[in-house]
């Protein structure tokens, strides 16, 4: 039944219902999920809130473009890492004594998708700092490829997403964010 005389009242603004589906989703409990205005929003607003620090945060000098914005937007101090001869990132080569880590998976202007192995030894690493990994094309890479998993495993890890790509519903502007309750 629908009842037009909620059509007056605002959404809830904590999204409990909304939370709690992409929280059955993902496996994890509702406090590990955030949402936002697309995943723009939850990008921009982390961003603000982690990556601010002495030390800059790395990012790949090919992949989304407003990584760079929003760390010029924000006065973040950033280094970017040359992909390596076959157009990967090169995990293996960040310093820990970052700011943070943010990375597009799969990577969407080169399309390489780094493997869930590889990204758990960049986070047992990289212990003091957040790691960002944008997953707004996790859809189009095999089954079994995101890294939310690894969320109850590791505090610092910050895994995005957004209904915009592979869900075709950019005009609702969902984004949302899986991670740590802390974070």
């Amino acid at each position: 039944q629908f009842e037009s005389d909620s059509l007056r009242l605002y959404p809830d603004p904590n999204s409990i219902d909304l939370r709690q589906c992409i929280a059955d989703y993902h496996h994890v409990a509702l406090e590990n999920v955030f949402v936002g205005n697309g995943s723009d929003e939850v990008l921009a607003h982390a961003f603000y809130a982690f990556f601010k620090q002495q030390a800059p945060i790395i990012f790949p000098d090919i992949t989304y473009s407003f990584y760079k914005v929003y760390c010029d937007l924000h006065q973040i101090a950033y280094e970017q890492m040359p992909l390596d001869d076959n157009y990967r990132v090169p995990l293996a080569s960040i310093p820990t004594n970052n700011g943070g880590v943010v990375f597009a998976n799969p990577n969407a202007p080169t399309g390489d998708l780094i493997g869930s192995g590889d990204i758990e030894l960049l986070l047992q690493r990289n212990t003091d700092s957040v790691v960002l990994v944008d997953e707004a094309y996790i859809d189009f890479a095999p089954s079994g490829s995101s890294v939310d998993v690894l969320v109850s495993k590791y505090d610092n890890l910050l895994v995005s997403r957004t209904l915009s790509k592979s869900r075709s519903l950019a005009g609702i502007r969902l984004g949302y964010a899986i991670g740590s309750a802390p974070l």
